[in-house]
């Protein structure tokens, strides 16, 4: 068995349980050791972080943002940062998630992006927010990882010594952008599958990161927008989607856009601000927001 070395810097970044990344806003998610999935561990993760966005006047809501980039990249700036900053102007929280990239194993974004709803939960008193207020937004790809999130609860552990892993991984709320939610044929956006699940994924794998088919009692309200000539994503999987929530009984809103494409129009257009101000209306009416926030 080969001999790991570990940094005494990194000894201590186990012992804190994570480490700053040398911006005082920038979170290490694991410190030096990561899952990935099936007991398999990764040693000095690369891009496994989160970066906290604080509100200048805040009301307690949080928001993870799961950038897209179809699982071989992520679009952190336009899908991540910039969001952050928009959501700052309306009293929310912003985390910019930069999760793992797959790269064979489908289960790290998912194992990040759980990781960062519990890592905030554990810090809600530090940083100003209402642990019962804590939402994920993905696009794209991106949100393929909040639709999973969502739709897959893990419980907290209350008897793990680490306070972080006794916090519920579930988000409160949750928000799609032109997402590509499913993995079936027909559905998905084949290279973002083929990132994820690799080239031949059991129907066992596509069925578990298809999150129209797993929608229960336990999925937190949910908005969606998606243009109906988004060419790389078919909007029928958000349609599905919709129909599973409704069939659950769950809350959830479909903002469908007449044109925009993948991308709203490459973050311009009427159709990304139609999306904007359409998702801080629905936080105010599930109660998220206070109306003079929107």
């Amino acid at each position: 068995m080969p001999r790991i070395v570990i940094p005494a810097l990194c000894v201590l970044a186990i012992l804190t349980g994570c480490f700053n990344t040398g911006d005082s806003n920038r979170i290490s998610l694991w410190g030096i050791r990561a899952p990935e999935g099936g007991g398999e561990y990764e040693y000095l993760p690369d891009a496994a972080y989160i970066t906290l966005y604080r509100a200048e006047h805040p009301n307690g809501a949080a928001v993870v943002i799961c950038p897209g980039g179809g699982f071989g990249m992520r679009v952190s700036g336009p899908e991540g940062h910039k969001i952050a900053e928009w959501l700052n102007q309306h009293g929310i929280t912003g985390i910019v998630l930069d999760y793992r990239l797959p790269k064979g194993r489908p289960e790290v974004p998912l194992l990040d992006a759980r990781q960062a709803i519990r890592l905030t939960r554990a810090h809600a008193g530090e940083w100003g927010i209402d642990p019962a207020r804590i939402g994920i937004l993905g696009f794209s790809a991106g949100g393929n990882v909040a639709a999973t999130v969502a739709t897959l609860p893990v419980p907290g552990d209350a008897s793990a010594k680490d306070p972080e892993l006794q916090q519920l991984s579930h988000p409160d709320f949750g928000a799609l952008v032109y997402p590509v939610i499913s993995m079936q044929d027909g559905l998905t956006h084949p290279g973002s599958r083929s990132s994820l699940l690799g080239p031949e994924p059991t129907q066992a794998m596509l069925d578990r990161f298809s999150a129209e088919r797993n929608v229960s009692a336990q999925t937190p309200p949910m908005y969606l927008a998606h243009a109906v000539d988004d060419a790389l994503v078919p909007i029928e999987s958000s349609r599905l989607f919709v129909a599973a929530m409704r069939e659950a009984g769950r809350p959830v809103k479909l903002l469908e856009t007449p044109d925009g494409g993948h991308g709203f129009d490459d973050y311009t257009g009427p159709s990304w601000f139609a999306w904007k101000k359409d998702f801080l209306a629905w936080l105010v009416e599930i109660g998220v927001i206070p109306a003079q926030d929107q």
